[in-house]
């Protein structure tokens, strides 16, 4: 199970959140997500889970708890392709002058 958690103190380390979730079962992988020009987290990662039912209850533990004096928001991670399929569709033609 793939695990969405936003709202992280930015100077939360990855093995701190893994040490968090372990709490609840095994973890087979931590990402926290980086600012690629500053090298900073972006206050969000994921966490991998093999098992559902320990997914669901570190989500259910977790959700609201604190970590480095912040609370957290933990949910399962949606798909990619689930997200794109919700959003408004955008695109369309810039106005101005004729092209032709």
């Amino acid at each position: 199970m793939n695990i969405f958690v936003a709202r992280l103190d930015y100077s939360v380390q990855e093995d701190e959140l893994k040490d968090a979730f372990e709490a609840y079962g095994e973890v087979s992988s931590v990402k926290i997500i980086m600012d690629r020009e500053t090298g900073r987290s972006k206050g969000f990662g994921f966490v991998e889970m093999d098992n559902d039912a320990d997914g669901n209850n570190a989500i259910e533990a977790l959700d609201g708890a604190s970590i480095k004096g912040r609370e957290i928001a933990v949910k399962e991670a949606r798909p990619q392709e689930e997200r794109r399929s919700n959003s408004r569709g955008g695109g369309g033609f810039g106005g101005g002058r004729d092209r032709y």
